[in-house]
């Protein structure tokens, strides 16, 4: 199929809120699923196991399927590089191996439990992180950050399993992989949402009021962040289905060693 070549409204749009929680993950994953245009789902109680199952499940039923997942798909490059991985699938392997140990060690470069501080002299962060910049005061922090405020690590080390579960599905991870369907890109919610203040209901209902969405939908997303951050990036992504259809993967090799964030294109979301 020419990747470039896609009806935005007959691509299925799916987009999780994660959670890396060892316990009660269920309560804190949200997936919003958008069908021509339409919101048909916004559902949490599934694990990160019972996620991974959805999305497999959803894959087999539709004919071109993008998700986005929201936590870092890969690793600064020099991690990788000091580790002999070659490319992030190597990664999620490992990570699938030993990430527990990683979460629970806490040694360098990861920080952020107690009693282990940020490392000095360290790059934390990956090259689409850096470019992301800062929106509404927030931009992306260090997937080496397992503990503390901010921290995405833990969602980022348990989410690399799946990838490579859903790689083993059939799924395209974009940047790493060629055009297809189904296909998973990385995203950052707060470049998606734009600079609400999602802590505060009437914002996020304000926020969601310029979609003209069905009420009991409109007033699910409004009651928490998860579920506003998963709603609002799936319908940015059916927005731009078009755009994620024509993406190619990496040539450089640095983004094909930590992959990158997808955001319009008007957004800066190209490597």
């Amino acid at each position: 199929m020419d990747p470039i070549a896609v009806d935005p409204v007959a691509v299925d749009v799916v987009a999780v809120d994660w959670s890396g929680r060892r316990r009660g993950s269920q309560r804190h994953i949200w997936t919003a699923h958008v069908h021509r245009g339409r919101v048909i789902g916004l559902t949490s109680g599934r694990d990160r196991a019972e996620t991974a199952d959805h999305l497999i499940d959803v894959a087999s039923r539709s004919e071109r399927l993008v998700v986005g997942l929201d936590f870092a798909f890969s690793l600064p490059a020099w991690f990788l590089e000091a580790q002999h991985l070659a490319g992030a699938g190597e990664l999620w392997r490992v990570a699938q191996a030993e990430g527990e140990r990683w979460l629970a060690e806490c040694a360098p470069p990861f920080w952020g439990r107690p009693g282990r501080p940020r490392p000095p002299g360290v790059e934390l962060l990956r090259r689409t992180e850096r470019a992301m910049g800062r929106i509404g005061g927030h931009g992306p922090t260090s997937a080496f950050q397992i503990g503390g405020a901010g921290s995405v690590g833990t969602g980022s080390i348990r989410g690399m399993p799946v990838l490579r579960r859903l790689r083993g599905a059939g799924f395209h991870v974009w940047p790493f992989d060629g055009p297809g369907w189904p296909r998973v890109i990385e995203i950052y919610p707060r470049r998606l949402t734009g600079p609400v203040v999602k802590r505060d209901p009437g914002a996020r209902a304000a926020a969601l009021a310029h979609w003209a969405l069905a009420p009991d939908v409109e007033r699910v997303a409004a009651a928490g962040e998860d579920a506003f951050d998963a709603l609002v990036s799936a319908l940015v992504m059916a927005r731009h289905a078009e755009e994620i259809g024509a993406l190619a993967p990496a040539s450089d090799a640095v983004t094909l060693l930590e992959g990158w964030i997808w955001a319009p294109v008007s957004a800066g979301g190209r490597p």
